[in-house]
């Protein structure tokens, strides 16, 4: 049998997602484990952690061996349990006897850098890290209407736009999905307040995209990719995500809604859907290569595409550890397929001959 963990920073964390996937275990010679890394024994290599009894067709506690193949589900924060967990999930990527499903991707400026210099650089949004307050002034001062994101930032948590009317900076965030807008009246107090900000996290500054549809909501592409159990990256579907008109996050955790790709493509004119598409395709065939050779191996990547309106197209970010709701939602059909897809790649993995690159496994942490 092959032995299958899934690491998350505790036992609640997409559960249902979990256990589903663990009830197809058994029919592909999988036994299926979960455990919080925090909870391996450094002497013994034994975890405490539950396995999927497929009889009782639920968890039980048991202690066994860390298992051979492992999928991470751990989205890190700035709290105590993530500090802990870091290590040691880097600790076991170096390890020889262990396969990771996908070893992860880096922050989004190492993203931005590995890329922009590729046949994908004019998707990419331009990007660079906030030094200063300094910068910003000069690019709001310039007229230009910004966006600055947290480097290690998900789930549009922390993502702040800018714009400077005459003499005050007005900045708009979303936060429990509540459009806070908030009028600086001097360069000196929203200063004070930006310094505040970059003194707690790193933030990378773009410029502001209207990415919005008709009713002025904003608007992405979240398009699931994953490897099939030959190995070969693949589309799954895709969705889109609308948000509250005025406010500046399509994300779901923000409030945002789904509506099927198909249903909002057949509204366009058939030009335009033809146009978006061949762009789309040219994406989603380079975008995977492209991220394998600079990192390690991944097994899925959540891509989220912004449409502007003159129609150009922009890579908004790229997520190893996606979500599932955007697809399940408009998607419903496909949900087997995403409970069997990372076991089928765990098989394929325990039966290849390739060993998975791991020397620079330590650049692969991210949120």
């Amino acid at each position: 049998m092959i032995t299958f963990g899934i690491m998350s920073l505790n036992l609640e964390t997409e559960a249902p997602y979990i256990t589903e996937m663990a009830e197809h275990a058994k029919d592909l010679g999988i036994e299926a484990f979960r455990f919080v890394p925090t909870n391996i024994n450094p002497n013994t290599l034994q975890v405490q952690g539950k396995k999927f009894d497929a009889e009782q067709k639920d968890w039980v506690n048991a202690e066994f061996p860390i298992p051979r193949i492992l999928y991470d589900r751990c989205f890190y924060g700035e709290d105590e349990q993530s500090k802990q967990c870091l290590p040691i999930v880097s600790w076991l990527k170096s390890r020889k006897d262990i396969n990771f499903l996908g070893y992860g991707l880096p922050n989004k400026l190492d993203l931005y850098q590995a890329l922009k210099d590729t046949k994908l650089s004019a998707y990419l949004p331009p990007t660079k890290q906030v030094i200063d307050t300094i910068e910003i002034l000069k690019e709001l001062n310039s007229g230009k209407r910004i966006v600055i994101k947290p480097i290690n930032g998900s789930q549009g948590y922390g993502i702040y736009y800018l714009k400077k009317n005459d003499k005050s900076i007005h900045v708009k965030t979303e936060k429990q999905k509540q459009i806070i807008s908030r009028i600086f009246p001097n360069e000196g107090k929203f200063s004070q307040w930006l310094s505040s900000l970059l003194a707690r996290h790193q933030y990378l500054m773009q410029p502001y995209l209207e990415l919005t549809n008709s009713e002025l909501q904003p608007f992405d592409i979240r398009i699931l990719l994953q490897k099939n159990e030959h190995g070969n990256w693949g589309e799954i579907g895709r969705g889109v995500r609308n948000g509250t008109s005025g406010g500046i996050l399509s994300n779901l955790s923000a409030g945002g809604m789904a509506t099927a790709f198909s249903e909002w493509s057949a509204s366009l004119p058939a030009t335009r859907r033809e146009f978006i598409q061949q762009e789309l395709t040219s994406i989603l065939t380079e975008l995977p290569h492209l991220l394998e050779k600079s990192f390690l191996p991944l097994f899925e990547i959540g891509v989220d595409i912004g449409i502007a309106k003159n129609d150009s197209i922009w890579i908004l970010d790229m997520n190893s550890k996606p979500g599932r709701k955007v697809i399940l939602q408009t998607r419903p059909n496909l949900k087997e397929k995403l409970y069997c897809a990372p076991l089928l790649y765990a098989k394929y993995l325990s039966e290849s001959k390739d060993q998975e690159r791991k020397n620079i496994y330590e650049k692969t942490l991210s949120h």
